[in-house]
C-alpha cells in the first residue's frame, strides 16, 4: 500500500510536506518535545496502533514505532501493568522506573485536550491478579473484556475459534438466503465476537459473559465442544435449499430474488443452470457463469498487488497526485479475498470526473477488460442526509472482470494473452470506486470493512454519540444534521474519546 497517498483516515486542508528519503509519514511539527509516546501493540492491533501513532502526530506529539530510550511514556490497552512490566523486562529494559506506563484513556484525553494531561489515579493500569502476566500466557475469558461493539474490539487476522464461528457464519448465511435479517444480524455479531477472542473456547465457562450469544447458540456452541459438531447446523448445511443457494449466490451478478426464481423453477446445481434453454441471463451473468470457477475461487494477495500496480500506472499515466488504495480484506492484512476493491480520488475535481472512464478504456486498449459496468454517482448533496444512512454508498464505481496473465515464474505481469485456449491467465473481479477527495476519509473507512465493524461503526455511532454516518460523511443529530468538523470522525465514530 502507498502508505503516503493513502494512509490518513482524515483528510486535511493543506497537503502536508513529505520526509525526504521516506514514504511511510508526513512530516508533523513536535508540539510537546518533553514527552515521547509508545504503543504498546498487544491486544491493541496493528492497524489501530498505526492509526493512533498517525493521530498523535498530528496532535504535535512524538511518538516512536519502536522502544527507545528517548520514551516517556507508555500506552497500553487492555493489558495490566504485570503484563506491561513484565513485557518490558523481556526487552531487557529492567530500568522501568523511568517509564510512565499508562492506560489507553490518557491518551485519549490528551488527544482530546491537543496537549499532554496530568495523569491521575484513572490513568493507571489495572492489577489483575487473577490474570497471567506473561505476554506469552493464553488468556482466558475472566481476563478480557469484550465490546458489544465491533468498531471497539481487536480481531486477529488468524481466528482461533473458527470451529465456532464457521458454524455461526452458516447459520447467518441461511437466514440471509430466507431474507430473515434480524436472525441473520444476531448470528454475525455473534461471530464476530467469538472471531475477537484472543483464547481458545474449551467449556462453556469461556463463553458466560459474552455480548450477543443468545441461548441458541450456546447451545450450538456447547453442542461442537461436546461432539464436534452441531446437529442444527448440519442440517442446514446438508439441505438442498442452503446448497442451491449457495452456488447460484456465487455467481457474478446473481442476488437472492434470481436465485429463489430459479429454486422455485427447479434448478438445483449449476449444471442445472448452465444447461437450460429457459433461462435468459444479463450480460453480467452471462460473464459471470463464463468465467465462474475463476471467480469462485480466491484471489490471492500477490495477484491484489498485480493489479494494485496495474491500475497506479494507468492513472497515474495521466493524473499524477492521484490516490489508489487497496481496500477491503487484502487493507486489513489478509492474504486471501474474492475480489479487489480499489478506491481511487485526486485533489483536483476536474480530474476526479474522467478518471473512471480513462482508466476502463486504457484496460481496454491493453486487452485485458473480459467484463465492465460502470455505475454512474447518484450522491445529492442536497439530500443528504437521510433519516436512514444504510451501507450503500453513491459513488461512482466499476464493476470488472480483468485478465491477469502471469508467467511461468508464477509472477503476474500486465499484458494480453496471446491464445484463450492456453489459459495462461486468470479471470480477475475488481470494483473500482471514485470519491469526491473530501469525502475520501469516511469512503476508505467504509470500504476497508469488514462488513461487521462497518455495521457496529454506524451503531455506535447512532446508539452512543447521536450522530450519523456513512461512506460520505458524519452528520450530528444534536446539530440539526449538518455536518460534523473532521476532528469528530476520531472522537465519535471510532469511540477513541
Amino acid at each position: 500500500m502507498d502508505l503516503v497517498r493513502g494512509s490518513g483516515l482524515v483528510p486535511v486542508k493543506k497537503k502536508p510536506k513529505i520526509l525526504h528519503g521516506s514514504s511511510s509519514f508526513y512530516r508533523y511539527d513536535v508540539k510537546f518535545k518533553e514527552v515521547v509516546l509508545f504503543l504498546v501493540e498487544r491486544k491493541m492491533g496493528a492497524s489501530r496502533r498505526n492509526f493512533l501513532m498517525e493521530l498523535a502526530r498530528r496532535r504535535g506529539f512524538q511518538i516512536e514505532s519502536e522502544l527507545r530510550d528517548c520514551v516517556t511514556h507508555i500506552v497500553a490497552e487492555n493489558n495490566s501493568r504485570a503484563e506491561v512490566v513484565e513485557w518490558l523486562k523481556s526487552k531487557k529494559l529492567n530500568d522501568v522506573i523511568k517509564y510512565q506506563i499508562v492506560d489507553i484513556s490518557w491518551f485519549t484525553e490528551c488527544m482530546g485536550a491537543g496537549c499532554p494531561i496530568k495523569i491521575e489515579s484513572r490513568h493507571q493500569l489495572m492489577v489483575q491478579e487473577d490474570c497471567p502476566a506473561s505476554f506469552n500466557t493464553p488468556v482466558s475469558s475472566s481476563c478480557v473484556r469484550v465490546s458489544p461493539y465491533a468498531c471497539q474490539r481487536r480481531t486477529p487476522l488468524r481466528d482461533i475459534n473458527r470451529i465456532f464461528t464457521d458454524a455461526f457464519d452458516i447459520m447467518a448465511e441461511n437466514y440471509e438466503f430466507w431474507e430473515s435479517k434480524g436472525p441473520r444480524v444476531a448470528y454475525q455479531r455473534a461471530s464476530a465476537v467469538l472471531k475477537s477472542l484472543p483464547f481458545p473456547i474449551v467449556t462453556m465457562k469461556d463463553v458466560e459473559d459474552l455480548p450477543h450469544l443468545r441461548e441458541e447458540m450456546k447451545y450450538i456452541i456447547e453442542e461442537i465442544i461436546e461432539d464436534r459438531k452441531s446437529s442444527k447446523v448440519e442440517e442446514v448445511r446438508s439441505s438442498e435449499r442452503y446448497k442451491s443457494f449457495k452456488i447460484f449466490t456465487s455467481i457474478f451478478g446473481v442476488g437472492l430474488k434470481t436465485t429463489e426464481k430459479w429454486y422455485r423453477m427447479g434448478y438445483r446445481t449449476l449444471e442445472d443452470i448452465t444447461s437450460s434453454n429457459c433461462l435468459k441471463f444479463t450480460s453480467m451473468q452471462k460473464h459471470g457463469l463464463l468465467y465462474y470457477e475463476d471467480i469462485a475461487s480466491y484471489v490471492t494477495k500477490k495477484e491484489a498487488d498485480a493489479v494494485e500496480r496495474l491500475i497506479k500506472t494507468i492513472i497515474w499515466g495521466f493524473v499524477s497526485d492521484a490516490i489508489v488504495t487497496v481496500t477491503g480484506g487484502f487493507r486489513r492484512g489478509k492474504n486471501i479475498g474474492h475480489d479487489v476493491d480499489i478506491l481511487i480520488t485526486c485533489p483536483q475535481k476536474r480530474d476526479e470526473i474522467q478518471i473512471l472512464h480513462k482508466t476502463i478504456n486504457s484496460l481496454k486498449k491493453m486487452n485485458l477488460v473480459l467484463f465492465h459496468d460502470i455505475v454512474e454517482s447518484t450522491f445529492d448533496d442536497t439530500k443528504r442526509p437521510s433519516r436512514y444512512v444504510d451501507s450503500l454508498d453513491h459513488f461512482q464505481k466499476s464493476f470488472l472482470i480483468l485478465q491477469l496473465q502471469k508467467e511461468e515464474e508464477n509472477t503476474y505481469i500486465h499484458k494480453p494473452n496471446k491464445s484463450e485456449a492456453q489459459r495462461s491467465w486468470k479471470a480477475i473481479r475488481v470494483d473500482l470506486v471514485v470519491t469526491p477527495y473530501e469525502q475520501y476519509a469516511f469512503a476508505i473507512l467504509g470500504w476497508t470493512g469488514s462488513q461487521q465493524f462497518e455495521r457496529d461503526l454506524r451503531r455506535f455511532a447512532s446508539h452512543e454519540k447521536k450522530m450519523m454516518l456513512d461512506n460520505h460523511a458524519l452528520y450530528d443529530k444534536s446539530k440539526h444534521l449538518q455536518c460534523c468538523e473532521l476532528q469528530m470522525i476520531v472522537y465519535e465514530f471510532l469511540g477513541i474519546g
